[in-house]
C-alpha cells in the first residue's frame, strides 16, 4: 500500500502528499507510485494552491478549533451542507474539511467525493506543536499513531481485517503487506506463522487487535500516543497464548509453579498425554525415555524453552529445545571402566587407583562442588571457608583452559615429589582465590551483564537501581582479587620457603577496605531484592532459572553465589593463620603474615561496624517513615534506635485513655507516637518503589532528662504489667504522670524498665540506675488496666471522639492551634523566655487550657470561660448521645 511522504515550500508549509494528489495535479500515476522530487521540481510543475478549511456541523460549533486554526493562520468556513459550497472542485484552492464524526452520512459523501478530510485532534495538535494542517490522500481523524508502520497475521476474517486497516489509517498509522525491518508493530491474532518468528527475533512488539481499537477510544485525546509503553504493554501478545502444556519429570512444588506461571503467561495447562497438548516440556535431567509415543503434532521441549519464552516474553522456536532421547554407549563404557567394584588382580586396583588419583587433581582448581559424592581426596580445601570442589567439565565449559590451571604447566622446574606444610598450605589459599575469582566471574558474566544488556528482547528485565542494589560493588572485588590471584600464582611459581605470602595481602589491603563494605553491609538488602524480584516479575524468575541451571553455577542460586563474599576474608584470614603456623621463626615472612592477618581483622572490623551504623541508619528512617510528623531534629549522628516497645495509654494526659501507643526508645530520648485513625495512602517514589503509609501519629519526642523518676507498678488482679513515668517539661512547674500498659511480651517489664533507667543515667551522667525505679501500688497513682478491654471502655473512647468532633463541627469562634501557639510564643517573649523551651516537650500538641488561663494577652483573655461553657455544653450534648 501507499505511504504518505512529505513536500516542503519556500514558506516552510508541510505537505503530505501521496498518489492521489498526483492525480489531480500532475500527469496520471499509479497510487502505489510515491512522488519524491525536490522543492523547485514542485514549484516549477505544480502552481501555488491557496488553501481553505472548511467545518462541518459540530466542527463549525467548537470554539476551540476555530482559536487553533487562528494560531496558525488558516483561513476557515463553516457549513451544514456539502451543496452549500459549489466551488469545492475549483482548481484555485484546496479545501480541507473537519468533521466531528467519521461514521456519519456526511462523511462518507466526501470519502465518495475524494475529498480531503481531517479530524478536530488533528487542528488541535498542529495548533500545540506550531505545525500545518498535514495533507493525506486518506481520512485522518488524529495523530495517535503517527510514523508507526503496522503488519498483520493470523486473521482469517476478511471484514475484521479491513476494519482494523482503516482505523489504523484513520489514526495516521501505515500498513505493510509483507514483513521487512521498517514494520514497528505486529498485529497479532495467532502465535504461529513466519511474521511471528520473525517479530520474535528483532525485538518488534507483538500485540493483539484490541490495541487497535482501544487506541481508537482515546482517539480525541490530543496528546495520546498508540505507541506508549505503558499502554501497549497492556495489549502484548502473551508468550504462551494458544498453548496447552503439560510437565513431565518435575516435582510437585516445581510442577505447581509452572502451571501457575503458565496461566499467568496467557497459556493452559493438561494432564500428561492428553491429546489435545501442544507442548510437552520435559525435565531432561530426570527423564530419560518418554512414557508415550507423541502425536507429530506434539512439540517435545526442554524446560528452557519454556522460561526462555517467559524471559523474553515471546514464545520462543521450539526448534532449539526440542529433547532428544539420552543415548551414549561411550557414556556407559566409561562408567563401566570407572567401576568400583573390586578388581581380581593387583595391575586392575593399580590402574583404577592411578585413574581416581588423576580425576582428583583435575578437580582440584574447580570452584563448584560436584553434582554426585565428593571424593576423599580434597584436603588441600580443609579448613576453608571456601570449601569447594567441581566437576572436571565446569573448568572448560566456555571451551578455554582457565588461566589458572595454564600459568603453572610452563614452570620449566619440576617441584619435588614431597613439599613443605607451608607450601600445601599457600597451594589451598591459591586454589581457593583461583575458585573465587571464577564465582565472581561467573556472577558478572551469567547474571549481571545480560541484565544490563540494552535493547534485550521484551525490554530491561530489571530497573537499573534494582541491578546496582543486587550487584553492588562485586566487580570492584571482583579486580582487586584477579590481582591477588595473578601475585599468588607467580609465587607459587616460582616458589622458595623465603617468599612472602604476607606482603601481597598488605598491599591489597586498603582496596579491600574501599570494596568490601559496601557490598558486606546491604547484602540483606541485595538478597530482598532478589526474592522481592523474583516473586514480582516472572521475566526475571525465567532469567534465573535459565542461569541457575547451567553448568556454571554448580546448580546454586544467584543469592547463594553473592554469599562467597561475606565467607572469602574470614575464610583467607583462617588460612593465613595456618600457614604462619607453618612458618619458621626466622622466617621474614612470619613478621609479615601477622601484620597482613591484624590488616585483615581491621578490614573485618572496619566492615562490622559499617554494617551495624548502615542498620542503625535504616532503623532511623524506618521510624521516620513509620511515624506521620516525625521531628526532623531525631535524626542524628550520635543517636541510636535501643528499644520498640507497644503500650495502650492509662492515662488522658499526651492520649486519650484506651489509644495504641508506641515507645521508640533512643539513647538520649523518647518518642511517642499513637497509632493514626485514618491512614493514607502509600508513597510511591520516582523508581516505582512503594513505601508502606506511615501507621502512626507524633505525639511528642521528650528527652530521656526530663524523666525524674521510673514507677514499676505492683501487678494486681485490676492492674497488669503497668508502668509510669514521672516528667517534668521545663515549661511546666509540676510533675506529670504518664502511665501505660505493656501489650507485648517481648521485651518483659522488668528488662524494659532497666533498660530505661539506664539510657536515663547516662543522659543525666549519674551511675546509679536503679535508684531512679520506683514500686508504687496501682491505687496510689490511680492506675488501673481491668476495664481496657471492656465493651464499656471502647464505647466511652468512642463517645470521647465523638464529642470531640461534634465539639470542633458546632463551634462558632474556633481557634486555631497556630493562633494559640503564636499568641503563647508572643506573651513569652514579652516576659523575656524563651519559645523554644516550650517547643521541646509541647511539640505539635497545645497547651492545657489551666497553663492558658494565666496568659494575660488580650487574644486569649476569654478563653478559659469559652472552653467552660463548650465543656458544659457537650456533657449535656454527650448525656443526651448516650
Amino acid at each position: 500500500m501507499a505511504d504518505s511522504s512529505t513536500l516542503v515550500s519556500e514558506t516552510g508549509r508541510s505537505l503530505l502528499a501521496d498518489s492521489s494528489v498526483l492525480e489531480s495535479k500532475m500527469i496520471e500515476t499509479s497510487k502505489e507510485n510515491v512522488f519524491r522530487a525536490t522543492v523547485l521540481d514542485v514549484e516549477e510543475e505544480m502552481p501555488q494552491i491557496e488553501t481553505r478549511v472548511v467545518l462541518v456541523q459540530e466542527a463549525g460549533k467548537r470554539e476551540e478549533l476555530q482559536k487553533a486554526l487562528e494560531e496558525i493562520k488558516m483561513p476557515y468556513i463553516k457549513t451544514d451542507t456539502i451543496e452549500e459550497l459549489g466551488d469545492s472542485d475549483s482548481p484555485e484552492f484546496e479545501t480541507i474539511f473537519v468533521v466531528s464524526d467519521f461514521q456519519a452520512p456526511i462523511f462518507s459523501n466526501l470519502c465518495k467525493a475524494d475529498c480531503r478530510v481531517i479530524g478536530p485532534p488533528v487542528v488541535l495538535h498542529c495548533a500545540q506543536k506550531g505545525e500545518p494542517l498535514p495533507f493525506s490522500c486518506r481520512p485522518l481523524y488524529c495523530a495517535s499513531m503517527l510514523n508507526l508502520v503496522l503488519c498483520f497475521t493470523g486473521f482469517r476474517k476478511k471484514d475484521e481485517l479491513v476494519k482494523l486497516v482503516t482505523l489504523v489509517h484513520h489514526m495516521g498509522g501505515i500498513i505493510r503487506r509483507d514483513f521487512s525491518s521498517k514494520v514497528t508493530h505486529l498485529v497479532a491474532n495467532s502465535t504461529h506463522g513466519d511474521k511471528f518468528r520473525i517479530a520474535v527475533s528483532l525485538g518488534i512488539p507483538i500485540v493483539k487487535a484490541e490495541w487497535i481499537y482501544k487506541a481508537w477510544e482515546k482517539r480525541n485525546e490530543i496528546d495520546f500516543c498508540a505507541a506508549d509503553d505503558d499502554f501497549r504493554n497492556q495489549f502484548k501478545v502473551p508468550p504462551f497464548q494458544d498453548c496447552l502444556l503439560s510437565f513431565l519429570g518435575f516435582s510437585d512444588d516445581e510442577k505447581a509453579n509452572m502451571e501457575e506461571m503458565t496461566e499467568m503467561q496467557g497459556g493452559h495447562y493438561l494432564p500428561v498425554g492428553d491429546e489435545r497438548c501442544t507442548h510437552l516440556v520435559v525435565e531432561e535431567s530426570t527423564v530419560k525415555d518418554l512414557p508415550f509415543e507423541p502425536l507429530k503434532k506434539l512439540y517435545v521441549v526442554k524446560q528452557e524453552w519454556f522460561w526462555g519464552s517467559i524471559q523474553m516474553d515471546a514464545r520462543a522456536g521450539e526448534s532449539m529445545y526440542l529433547f532428544e532421547k539420552s543415548e551414549s554407549p561411550d557414556f556407559k563404557k566409561s562408567v563401566s571402566l570407572l567401576s568400583l567394584s573390586t578388581p581380581n588382580s593387583n595391575r586392575k586396583r593399580r590402574r583404577l587407583k592411578e585413574t581416581l588419583a588423576q580425576l582428583t587433581r583435575e578437580t582440584d582448581l574447580s570452584p563448584f562442588p560436584p553434582r554426585k559424592r565428593p571424593s576423599a581426596e580434597h584436603s588441600l580445601s580443609i579448613g576453608s571457608l571456601l570449601d569447594i570442589s567441581n566437576t572436571p567439565e565446569s573448568s572448560t565449559a566456555n571451551g578455554e583452559t582457565p588461566k589458572s590451571c595454564a600459568r603453572p604447566s610452563k614452570n620449566s622446574t619440576p617441584l619435588p615429589l614431597k613439599q613443605s606444610a607451608r607450601w600445601q598450605v599457600a597451594k589451598e589459599l591459591y586454589q581457593t582465590e583461583s575458585n573465587y575469582v571464577d564465582i565472581l566471574t561467573t556472577i558478572i558474566q551469567l547474571f549481571q551483564v545480560p541484565l544490563e544488556k540494552e535493547g534485550q528482547l521484551g525490554g530491561p528485565i530489571l530497573a537499573q537501581e534494582e541491578i546496582k542494589t543486587i550487584f553492588g560493588s562485586i566487580p570492584d572485588i571482583l579486580d582487586v582479587h584477579t590481582k591477588i590471584k595473578e601475585d599468588l600464582e607467580d609465587l607459587m611459581i616460582n616458589w622458595t620457603e623465603s617468599k612472602s605470602i604476607g606482603d601481597i595481602i598488605l598491599k591489597y589491603s586498603k582496596d579491600l577496605l574501599k570494596t568490601y563494605p559496601p557490598f558486606v553491609n546491604f547484602f540483606e538488602m541485595s538478597k530482598e531484592t532478589i526474592t522481592r524480584c523474583e516473586k514480582q516479575k516472572p521475566r526475571f524468575h525465567a532469567f534465573l532459572k535459565i542461569n541457575q541451571a547451567k553448568p556454571e553455577c554448580g546448580r546454586q542460586s544467584l543469592a547463594e553465589l553473592l554469599i562467597r563474599p561475606v565467607q572469602r576474608l574470614p575464610s583467607v584470614a583462617l588460612l593465613l593463620n595456618d600457614i604462619k603456623k607453618h612458618t619458621a621463626e626466622e622466617n621474614p615472612d612470619k613478621i609479615t603474615l601477622e601484620r597482613a592477618i591484624e590488616s585483615l581483622k581491621e578490614v573485618m572490623t572496619h566492615i562490622n561496624e559499617d554494617k551495624r551504623k548502615t542498620e542503625a541508619q535504616r532503623q532511623f528512617f524506618d521510624v521516620v517513615y513509620e511515624v506521620d510528623g516525625c521531628p526532623a531534629n531525631l535524626l542524628s549522628s550520635h543517636r541510636s534506635l535501643v528499644q520498640r516497645l507497644e503500650t495502650v495509654a492509662l492515662g488522658d494526659d499526651i492520649c486519650d485513655r484506651g489509644e495504641q501507643v508506641t515507645l521508640f526508645l533512643f539513647n538520649d530520648c523518647l518518642e511517642i507516637a499513637r497509632k493514626r485513625h485514618k491512614v493514607i495512602g502509600a508513597f510511591k517514589s520516582p523508581h516505582g518503589h512503594t513505601r508502606p503509609p506511615a501507621s502512626l501519629k507524633h505525639v511528642v519526642l521528650m528527652p530521656l532528662s526530663q524523666i525524674k523518676k521510673v514507677l514499676d507498678i505492683r501487678e494486681t488482679e485490676d492492674c497488669q504489667k503497668a508502668f509510669a513515668l514521672v516528667v517534668r517539661p521545663p515549661t511546666e512547674l509540676n510533675n506529670k504522670l504518664l502511665s501505660f500498659q505493656m501489650t507485648t511480651e517481648d521485651p518483659c517489664k522488668e528488662d524494659w524498665l532497666k533498660m530505661l533507667c539506664r539510657h536515663v543515667a547516662n543522659t543525666i551522667c549519674k551511675a546509679d540506675a536503679e535508684n531512679l525505679i520506683y514500686v508504687a501500688d496501682p491505687d496510689s497513682v490511680e492506675v488501673n488496666t481491668k476495664d481496657m478491654d471492656s465493651t464499656l471502655s471502647r464505647a466511652s473512647r468512642a463517645i470521647k471522639k465523638t464529642s470531640k468532633k461534634v465539639t470542633r463541627a458546632f463551634s462558632f469562634s474556633k481557634t486555631p492551634k497556630r493562633a494559640l501557639r503564636r499568641a503563647l510564643m508572643s506573651h513569652s517573649a514579652t516576659e523575656g523566655r524563651s519559645p523554644s523551651c516550650s517547643e521541646s516537650y509541647i511539640g505539635s500538641r497545645l497547651t492545657s487550657t489551666s497553663s492558658l488561663a494565666g496568659v494575660h494577652s488580650p487574644s486569649l483573655v476569654s478563653l478559659p470561660s469559652i472552653f467552660e461553657k463548650r465543656s458544659h455544653t457537650l456533657s449535656r450534648s454527650t448525656t443526651h448521645l448516650v
